[in-house]
């Protein structure tokens, strides 16, 4: 069991941010990446429609044989995570909700907190839910959580656009309402948006935070593993890792490989809900 993989799935390249930060921090452990990338972005679907890709997400990677499987995709926690749990219950599944929202609530100093998202994940009010019950776990309330669609951020990721003239232009119009909130600290609230990480920071300035989920969700995905006792041991060496998605396979090897900083070898494409 211990040497089984973890499972991970988004809607496009959002969620190497997830296998980057797995990798870093388990690097014994073999990984099985989906994204889903015939039908992303995830972010402007409506929630009958994430739950049900969703659902076929996490059946493909059960049948790789996964012994945990974590949802690298912000949309999909926030509007399917719990009815996922309830349907296959066999197999712990992470959500990027939670660990996202607890660092922020352990990164803020001032209680002021900014949430950038999908649509979806904006309209869902699942983070400023989340950050609420952090805040009450330990006896207190934020002072402010301040929620910022960004839905062109992941068609951006998507293309390969991180750093060019027109992703700037679109983080000035988002993060403007945020610039001068006197937030302290700012979620990126979707997988994909680390991605534009330097172009956030240099706008939001030294003195704004950067919460990055896919970090957070990598320290609880090891816990949880330890927890449970299932983490492979570094004696059995280095993991390796599998590399799946649905549809244009040459562009997200392309980015996954100028992301990650090494050859993807092992790419194939999968076919979704079959078997469902």
């Amino acid at each position: 069991m211990n040497s089984l993989p973890i499972g991970i799935f988004d809607s496009g390249v959002g969620g190497l941010t997830v296998l980057r930060e797995l990798r870093r921090l388990l690097p014994a452990e073999h990984l099985v990446y989906l994204g889903d990338t015939a039908r992303v972005p995830y972010g402007n679907k409506s929630r009958a429609t994430v739950r049900r890709y969703a659902e076929e997400d996490v059946q493909f990677l059960l049948g790789q044989g996964v012994k945990m499987i974590v949802i690298a995709c912000n949309t999909a926690s926030a509007m399917a995570a719990p009815e996922l749990r309830e349907r296959f219950p066999g197999v712990p599944i992470l959500g990027m909700i939670g660990p996202g929202s607890r660092a922020a609530r352990a990164a803020t100093r001032n209680g002021r907190i900014g949430v950038i998202a999908t649509a979806a994940t904006i309209g869902s009010g699942a983070y400023e839910a989340r950050i609420r019950a952090s805040f009450a776990e330990k006896g207190g309330v934020p002072e402010e959580i301040l929620a910022q669609a960004c839905p062109l951020f992941v068609p951006l990721v998507e293309e390969g656009e991180t750093s060019s003239a027109i992703t700037r232009l679109v983080a000035e119009k988002y993060l403007a309402p945020l610039r001068g909130a006197g937030i302290d600290t700012l979620v990126l609230g979707c997988t994909h948006y680390p991605l534009l990480k330097g172009v956030i920071a240099e706008l939001m300035g030294a003195g704004v935070a950067l919460v990055d989920s896919a970090e957070a969700a990598a320290v609880e995905t090891a816990a949880l593993l330890g927890e449970r006792g299932l983490l492979r041991g570094s004696e059995e060496g280095l993991g390796g890792e599998q590399f799946y998605v649905t549809d244009a396979a040459a562009r997200f090897h392309a980015i996954a490989e100028s992301f990650l900083g090494y050859a993807v070898d092992r790419l194939s494409l999968a076919e979704l809900g079959l078997g469902l």
